[in-house]
C-alpha cells in the first residue's frame, strides 16, 4: 500500500472512530478513559496524528459496541510487508517524532542503512525469499529514510557500538560504502553520531537495540528490538530507566569528533580489503 493511501486509510479510521463515538454519545476523554489512554489520544486517533496500537482499537469495539470493526481496520493497515509487524507501530510514529534517540549493538539503523547494505541484512534475514520480497523490504527502508531530508526533521542522535563498524555485512565493498554514508551524514550535521568502543566494557540494554522517540503533543515512547520481536512502550515507569540508560551510554561512548575519526579508519580498513581482493 502506497504511503499516501495508508494515511488516507488511517484518516478513514479516525473519522469512523468520531462518528460512532459521537453516536453513542460519548466523549473523547471519557472513551479515553475506559480504553486505558487519554482523551487527548482519542483526539489524535480521530485526526489520524497517531495511531491506535490493536489492543487499543479491540478495547474501542468493545465500548462502542462495533463488532471488530475497528480490531479488523487496524489489522489491515498494520499489515504492510515493507515492515515486520511487530515494527510497523514504531514506523508510524517515526515519521511523527521531533526527537530520536537509538542506539544500535550490532547493525547500522534502517534510518541510515545504504541500499546494499539494507539487501544484504534482508537477505541474511531471509534467505529463501524472493527478489521481490527483499526489495519490498529494502524499498520500505529507503523510503522511511524521507524524514532526515525533510526541513522539519528530528533531531537524531545514534549510538552505536564498535561492533556496528567491523562487521563485515554484505562483504568489504558494501561496508565501506556504508561506512562513508555514515561518516558523510556525521559531517553533514545531519545526524549526532557517537561509538561505545570495545574498550567501554559492558554497558546498559546489552540484549537489543534501544529506541526512544518524544513528540510535540503527545508522550514519549520506547521501542526496544530483539530477534524478531518488537516492544513500543510509553509507560513513564519503563521510559524513564530507558532514558537513564541511554544517558549512561552517552557518557561512555566516544565524542563525535573521535567517533567520526574511528568510523572513517574502519572504512579505510575495508576499503584496503578491497583493494586487495
Amino acid at each position: 500500500m502506497a504511503n499516501g493511501s495508508r494515511q488516507a486509510a488511517w484518516e478513514f479510521f479516525g473519522a469512523e472512530l468520531k462518528r460512532r463515538r459521537e453516536n453513542a454519545g460519548i466523549t473523547q476523554a471519557d472513551l479515553g478513559t475506559r480504553v486505558f489512554v487519554s482523551g487527548g489520544y482519542i483526539g489524535q486517533f480521530e485526526q489520524a496524528i497517531r495511531k491506535p496500537q490493536l489492543d487499543v482499537a479491540q478495547r474501542i469495539d468493545e465500548i462502542l459496541q462495533t463488532d471488530g470493526f475497528f480490531e479488523r481496520l487496524c489489522r489491515k493497515l498494520i499489515d504492510d510487508r515493507r515492515y515486520a509487524e511487530y515494527f510497523a507501530q514504531a514506523a508510524e510514529l517515526e515519521r511523527l517524532a521531533t526527537k530520536i534517540c537509538e542506539f544500535a549493538p550490532a547493525l547500522v539503523p534502517g534510518l541510515l542503512q545504504t541500499a546494499g547494505y539494507a539487501r544484504a541484512v534482508t537477505l541474511a534475514m531471509n534467505p529463501f525469499a524472493s527478489d521481490e520480497y527483499i526489495e519490498d523490504k529494502v524499498s520500505g527502508r529507503l523510503e522511511r529514510q524521507g524524514i532526515l531530508k525533510d526541513a522539519t526533521r528530528p533531531v537524531y542522535w545514534v549510538i552505536l557500538h564498535e561492533n556496528v563498524l567491523r562487521i563485515p555485512v554484505g562483504g568489504p565493498a558494501v561496508t565501506t560504502e556504508q561506512l562513508d554514508r555514515l561518516a558523510a551524514l556525521a559531517r553533514e550535521r545531519t545526524v549526532l553520531l557517537q561509538v561505545l568502543p570495545y574498550t567501554a566494557g559492558a554497558y546498559p540494554v546489552m540484549t537489543g537495540d534501544l529506541r526512544l522517540m518524544e513528540f510535540e503533543d503527545a508522550p514519549p515512547t520506547v521501542y526496544t528490538e530483539a530477534v524478531y520481536s518488537g516492544n513500543l512502550l510509553d509507560d513513564p515507569a519503563v521510559v524513564k530507566p530507558a532514558h537513564e540508560a541511554y544517558d549512561l551510554l552517552r557518557a561512555a561512548a566516544l565524542s563525535p569528533e573521535a567517533s567520526l575519526a574511528l568510523i572513517e579508519s574502519a572504512a579505510e580498513d575495508f576499503r584496503r580489503c578491497t583493494s586487495t581482493t
